[in-house]
């Protein structure tokens, strides 16, 4: 078996009742093998990339351990997408969704395959990541040790992010 490691994930809601959305993923995680650790606060942000024209997202980071590999905790993430109604086959990227829970972090794993890059591609230059990601660990650095608050800091303030309510309730273990 696997040694546990310490992962991060990001979650993003902006159909029906976003923070409820968000809970729903942090509850089902145990289930598939994944301990919550801690959550960021949820945060408000504006649609970024292909489709701009739909509601706010609501964005929260979670800090988990894991004993799966990638690939099995990116088909867990998965699963708890498909399980809360996200249409993994016909959605629009970057489109509206009621969930959605991207692998951003795997200990210092630098991974990729078909399905999967770590750290996530867009770990570095998303405020409505970093911010709630950072909240969790100001010191976080990825895997080729640059801080991820200075790639919060070298990116512009033109990505609305503002702080919406209090963390997620983390699952008894």
């Amino acid at each position: 078996m696997a040694a546990a490691q310490i992962g991060y994930l990001g979650l993003g809601s902006n159909v029906g009742g976003r923070r409820e959305n968000l809970q729903a993923a942090v509850d089902a995680m145990p289930a598939r093998g994944i301990s919550v650790l801690a959550s960021s606060s949820t945060y408000d942000t504006e649609p970024v990339g292909l489709v701009l024209d739909q509601p706010s997202f609501l964005n929260a980071c979670v800090r988990v351990s894991t004993e799966l590999g990638p690939e099995e905790l990116l088909d867990a993430c998965k699963e708890i997408e498909a399980a809360l109604g996200r249409d993994l086959e016909g959605g629009v990227r970057h489109g509206p969704r009621p969930i959605d829970v991207d692998l951003l972090l795997l200990g210092d794993l630098v991974y990729e395959s078909e399905r999967l890059t770590l750290p996530h591609a867009e770990t570095t230059s998303r405020r409505f990541v970093l911010i709630p990601l950072l909240e969790l660990d100001f010191d976080l650095r990825a895997p080729d040790g640059s801080p991820l608050s200075d790639a919060l800091v070298a990116l512009g303030f033109d990505e609305g992010v503002t702080r919406e309510g209090a963390a997620l309730a983390v699952p008894a273990q």
